[in-house]
């Protein structure tokens, strides 16, 4: 049986369906505004062999595991991109969103992200555990989510490794052509 939270997310995503439904049509120059970068897009996915969409990570990706960066597949990256940038955070930790991971200038060949690699030529940016790596999940309670999301653009990026996500969100303002996310569940054990 639906609990009622899942109840009231699938009424708010008929209204949401039925209000786009009558909005008018999308123009490009709507698309590549930094607004729509929380509109997750059908056509650009990313999806891991480790874990199903709102599936549980292994703890082998975790900071009771090897902490090592889950692999990922990015499929539907549009003809017109330059590069790509991926950010992994957490928006249930206790003080508001943590960044586990950014990487930008990832080429937009780009199809799959080995387990515990970066692509060739992409730059990490700063985590909030103060490092340019992957930092897995570890929450201090109870049960979070982890969003992996990547968004293709029409630019290629000019900062430094020191960035972090704000500065990300920042520069890619104007430039997002498309966008996706795959989110996973962790909990310690």
């Amino acid at each position: 049986m639906m609990d009622m939270r899942k109840i009231r997310d699938l009424i708010l995503l008929l209204i949401l369906l039925v209000i786009i439904g009558c909005s008018k049509p999308i123009q490009k120059s709507d698309s590549m505004n930094i607004a729509n970068i929380n509109e997750v897009s059908q056509m650009l996915r990313i999806s891991s062999t480790a874990f199903e969409h709102n599936g549980n990570i292994p703890k082998k990706y975790t900071c009771q595991g090897d902490d090592v960066n889950p692999p990922l597949r990015i499929e539907g990256i549009p003809s017109g991109a330059k590069s790509l940038v991926l950010i992994a955070d957490d928006p249930d930790a206790p003080r508001g969103d943590w960044v586990h991971w950014v990487v930008w200038n990832i080429s937009p060949e780009t199809r799959i992200i080995e387990e515990d690699s970066v692509p060739s030529g992409a730059i990490q940016g700063m985590n909030d555990f103060s490092k340019t790596d992957y930092g897995g999940p570890c929450p201090p309670s109870g049960t979070h989510r982890y969003f992996f999301k990547v968004f293709a653009l029409d630019n290629v990026l000019n900062l430094p490794s020191s960035s972090r996500k704000p500065d990300i969100l920042r520069a890619i303002q104007g430039h997002v052509i498309e966008n996706g996310e795959l989110v996973g569940m962790y909990r310690k054990s």
